[in-house]
């Protein structure tokens, strides 16, 4: 029988593989941090849009529900205390980003009365709501 030495060595842990699994569980960890959004508007059946991109900053949600209502984070306002509502809950800043969520069966008038408001108050940073479509 030839000895190859193999069956004297001391069994050991690997390094490599244990900082590679190390390494896989805090990526895991941190993309399932970042992908977590507290989400303050209602329940809509958002649009679909190819170039749809999510930013996860300090903002404020406007919602159009399917009957043309609109929220200001949950909470029902007319059109004309919109823009009250909104530098409420901005806390007088108008560089804060403000998101329409509209439901896609809501009147598309309502959005442009809005996204019209909202930009003759100064408020720049406004950006529609919509899901990534399908392919």
């Amino acid at each position: 029988m030839i000895s190859s030495g193999y069956e004297n060595r001391k069994a050991r842990v690997e390094m490599l593989p244990l900082i590679d699994v190390v390494f896989l569980l805090l990526v895991f960890f941190i993309y399932a941090m970042l992908s977590m959004v507290v989400h303050r508007g209602l329940r809509v059946e958002l649009p679909s849009a190819s170039t749809a991109e999510v930013d996860r900053n300090e903002y404020v949600s406007i919602t159009i529900a399917k009957d043309n209502s609109i929220f200001v984070r949950k909470e029902r306002v007319e059109l004309n205390g919109l823009i009250e509502k909104v530098m409420e809950h901005a806390d007088k800043k108008a560089d804060i980003p403000v998101f329409i969520n509209g439901d896609r069966r809501a009147d598309l008038g309502v959005a442009i009365k809005i996204l019209d408001l909202l930009k003759s108050a100064g408020i720049k940073e406004v950006s529609f709501e919509c899901v990534e479509e399908e392919q």
